[in-house]
C-alpha cells in the first residue's frame, strides 16, 4: 500500500431497520434510514473526490463491500470485518499503515474537507488526532504511519460519554495528541433535532 494519506469512512449498508437503531427508536425506521442514506451520500460527494488523500468506504455486513447499489462506484470498498468497533477500526489502519490514516464515521453532517485535510496535517507533528464528539465520543480518529499501537482502542466502551477519555487512556505521556474542533455525531434525538435546527 502506498504512502498516501487514507480517509477511511465507516458505513453500514443502508437496509431499512438495520442503520441508527438509537435514532429510529424516536424518529422511526424510515426516517432514520432516510436521514443516513442522505448524510452518507452528501459526505462522500463532499469527500470521496479530494485530491489530498484515497478515500475508502470500510462497509459493514462485509457482503456489501463487494456488492450492493448503495454506493458511489468511485469509491473503493473494503470490508469492516469481525469485532467490536475497536477492533474494526484497528484492522483498517493496518490495512493502509504506510500512510497516515484518518477514520471518520458517515453520521457526521457538519463534516467539510477542510476538518479532514487539518487532521492529515497534524498528524505531521503528532502521533494521533481526534475529533472530540458532543456526546463524550470521537467523530474522527487519526493515526501516522505505521504507528498503529495494539491497544489503542483496548477496552474502550463504545457508544457511551466515556469513549474519547477510555481511548486516551490508552495512550502514554509520550504520544503527541492533537484535538480537532468539537462535532456532533447524530445518533438520538437531541443531536437530530440540533442538526435540524442548524
Amino acid at each position: 500500500m502506498s504512502s498516501a494519506n487514507h480517509l477511511v469512512v465507516f458505513a453500514r449498508a443502508p437496509e431499512l431497520g438495520r442503520v441508527k437503531r438509537r435514532l429510529a427508536a424516536v424518529i422511526g425506521d424510515v426516517q432514520a434510514w432516510r436521514f443516513y442514506r442522505r448524510t452518507t451520500a452528501e459526505m462522500l460527494r463532499r469527500l470521496a473526490g479530494d485530491p489530498r488523500w484515497r478515500c475508502w468506504l470500510a462497509v459493514t455486513p462485509d457482503r456489501f463491500a463487494s456488492a450492493g447499489r448503495f454506493w458511489p462506484a468511485r469509491v473503493r470498498r473494503i470490508p469492516q470485518g469481525e469485532g467490536d468497533l475497536g477492533a474494526r477500526m484497528m484492522r483498517s489502519m493496518r490495512r493502509l499503515e504506510a500512510g497516515s490514516v484518518v477514520i471518520i464515521g458517515s453520521d457526521i453532517p457538519g463534516i467539510q474537507a477542510a476538518h479532514i485535510a487539518d487532521a492529515f496535517a497534524r498528524l505531521g507533528r503528532h502521533d494521533v488526532v481526534f475529533g472530540p464528539a458532543a456526546d463524550g465520543g470521537y467523530w474522527l480518529v487519526g493515526v501516522r504511519p505505521r504507528w498503529p499501537a495494539p491497544d489503542l482502542f483496548r477496552g474502550v466502551r463504545w457508544s457511551s460519554a466515556d469513549a474519547l477519555s477510555g481511548t486516551l487512556a490508552n495512550l502514554d505521556r509520550r504520544q503527541k495528541v492533537a484535538f480537532l474542533e468539537t462535532l456532533d455525531d447524530v445518533d438520538d434525538a437531541d443531536s437530530y433535532a440540533r442538526w435540524r435546527g442548524g
